[in-house]
């Protein structure tokens, strides 16, 4: 009599409360087939080297940018790998008489060039700037290899011994030798036979130059080059497999210089790319990965030489943003997709490149257009990926899982990602990237359902939000309920509920993710709440967030799946609501609009007749 009951109230409920589009997933509860540990500084930026002072400022501090990377270090362990590189390296020479804490023209340039090779000058000003950053920065500094007068390798080995002495307080990691070479025809920068056989020589040379005068007589190892720094080498001759033949990687007068193999991309680029771009057409997941398709082919070449790969100039838009795109909710979408993406195909290291004037940078640093500094959705992935690092504590690893059953409308739109902690599973991040703005008061969702497994069971999970408003939000991004302040960077906490779901006794759990929003599945505790080790060993607070509001463990199997029951019922009813009426479950926001409340009191009968039905069939 029960269960002709149960069926026959199920089948009474409207067909728009029980249809939903739902994808099932069950990640490993081990590791295997997965990323390598991810660096805690994997995660960075590119700044181009002409906008430094705007980002460290000029005589005095910017402290602002400061505490923007200090978060992340405090998030993940470690500060975000910074390289300081980009088309105007290729500008710059190094004057020690100068101290001014800016660049300066060079009127007396002589050298070659669309833009001359010694147009920009800089002194020690420029490395006490950059010193500014957090402790332990790990820095990639770019070299000039554009600059060829008679003097250049005077003038090479004096930038680069100023890099190496000017930085005590951030950490020099790797050079750089020249910026995109494979360009270097169109930009005037080389002429007649340029190839990736005269590239090879000349970065070879000035690499023992720099080894032997700089780095041997600190006792660094030769083995501190990054090569070749390339924009693009579809049709050209300097892909890896190529600088390999031509002996980038061999030895030269007895010593190896390779450290890493580093390449460039953007999604789009302005000027370059041939189609329009629009919102939509970045939050297609599927876009990126047909974008990268060729750079994977040279991900996995680079890794087949036994360096590792990395990513040190990349962008959802270049070379300065696209407003209303890469400034938006969604373009953070995009970007959190993008790391794990990359760390999936174990890219070792990937840097978001930066001008003060791009839009696409993941903060303002200073006033410019009449507009202060502040920060920009992007920063909240960034916050995102360094939580999901710190919390394994060097151990991370990133798999990711298949979502090609997704219903038609969402083809392209989902991503779900695994987070191992010691080879164990500990976080699933899932994201629907489903464009839906600002503007629509009913927002739909995915709701994943998650077969956590069976050593998974009867746990409390915590759902830490990447959001806003909608997709085209160019404020108002929040992670983990964090909001970070556009005066002085640091860290508040705006949304202090704790949304906790229980796994079922089987290890099951159904997570509804809103369109335009991101979730992180954090199993035992809330992601960014247990202590992080960073390099100089002090030990961050954490998100501010208690940790402790998920329901009381119990050893009923029953009992355990009626919990589950109410809390994904309730948060299935509150993402019903649809739109900034409830962008989050477990929050509650008022909605001004009739139509809306009426929405949730329907919603809200539905799930307490589902709740009982729920407790009646398992009883």
């Amino acid at each position: 009599m029960i269960p002709s009951l149960c069926i026959a109230i199920y089948l009474w409920l409207p067909a728009s409360s029980l249809a939903q589009t739902t994808l099932s997933l069950s990640p490993a509860a081990k590791a295997s087939g997965v990323s390598s540990a991810l660096d805690a500084s994997f995660a960075g930026f590119g700044i181009e080297p002409s906008n430094l002072f705007s980002f460290t400022g000029h005589a005095n501090s910017n402290e602002f940018s400061v505490q923007l990377l200090q978060n992340l270090a405090n998030y993940s362990g470690a500060p975000p790998h910074i390289r300081l590189g980009g088309n105007t390296q290729d500008y710059m020479i190094y004057d020690d008489s100068y101290h001014d804490f800016e660049w300066k023209s060079n009127a007396q340039s002589t050298s070659q060039g669309a833009i001359a090779a010694d147009s920009m000058i800089i002194g020690p000003g420029y490395f006490k700037a950059l010193d500014r950053f957090p402790k332990g920065t790990p820095v990639t500094y770019g070299l000039n290899l554009a600059y060829s007068e008679s003097d250049y390798v005077d003038r090479i080995v004096k930038a680069a011994k100023a890099a190496l002495d000017g930085m005590k307080n951030v950490k020099l990691y790797s050079f750089e030798i020249g910026n995109e070479p494979d360009l270097y025809l169109g930009n005037q920068m080389r002429s007649g036979g340029w190839s990736g056989q005269v590239y090879t020589q000349q970065f070879l040379e000035r690499a023992g130059v720099v080894y032997n005068q700089v780095l041997k007589p600190a006792g660094l190892s030769s083995l501190f080059f990054e090569g070749p720094a390339t924009a693009s080498t579809i049709g050209t001759t300097f892909e890896i497999d190529m600088l390999v033949k031509d002996g980038l990687t061999d030895k030269a007068n007895g010593s190896e210089y390779i450290l890493a193999w580093n390449q460039h991309d953007y999604f789009y680029f302005i000027g370059v790319s041939t189609v329009s771009l629009t919102l939509n057409d970045l939050m297609n997941l599927d876009n990126t990965n047909s974008q990268f398709a060729y750079w994977e082919k040279q991900v996995a070449v680079g890794l087949d030489t036994g360096l590792p790969y990395v990513l040190r100039e990349m962008s959802s838009v270049g070379p300065i943003g696209m407003h209303g795109v890469s400034d938006t909710l969604g373009a953070a979408l995009w970007t959190l997709n993008f790391f794990l993406y990359t760390a999936t195909l174990n890219i070792s290291s990937v840097q978001m490149h930066m001008t003060d004037n791009s839009n696409a940078s993941a903060w303002q640093p200073i006033n410019m257009n009449g507009n202060d500094p502040f920060v920009r959705p992007q920063y909240y992935a960034h916050a995102a990926i360094a939580q999901i690092i710190g919390n394994g504590n060097g151990t991370t690893q990133i798999g990711v899982l298949n979502t090609d059953q997704v219903s038609s409308d969402y083809k392209g739109r989902v991503r779900a990602y695994t987070a191992y902690a010691h080879g164990t599973l500990q976080s699933v991040v899932l994201i629907n990237a489903r464009q839906a703005n600002a503007s629509s008061s009913d927002k739909p969702s995915v709701t994943f359902d998650l077969n956590l497994g069976s050593s998974n069971a009867n746990k409390n999970i915590y759902l830490s939000y990447l959001t806003a408003d909608g997709a085209d939000s160019l404020s108002g991004t929040t992670f983990n309920g964090i909001s970070y302040s556009d005066k002085d960077g640091k860290p508040s906490t705006i949304n202090d509920t704790v949304t906790t779901l229980r796994t079922s006794g089987s290890g099951s759990v159904a997570i509804p993710v809103r369109d335009s929003q991101a979730v992180v599945v954090n199993l035992n505790w809330l992601l960014g709440s247990n202590s992080v080790l960073e390099s100089n060993s002090s030990r961050p607070t954490g998100t501010g967030k208690k940790s402790t509001a998920g329901p009381p463990k119990t050893g009923d199997a029953s009992t355990a799946a009626f919990t589950g029951a109410v809390t994904t019922t309730l948060a299935l009813a509150s993402s019903l609501s649809g739109g900034s009426g409830a962008p989050e479950t477990g929050s509650a926001r008022p909605t001004s609009e009739a139509a809306g409340k009426s929405r949730i009191f329907w919603s809200l009968g539905i799930a307490v007749t589902a709740l009982v039905v729920s407790y009646v069939c398992l009883a």
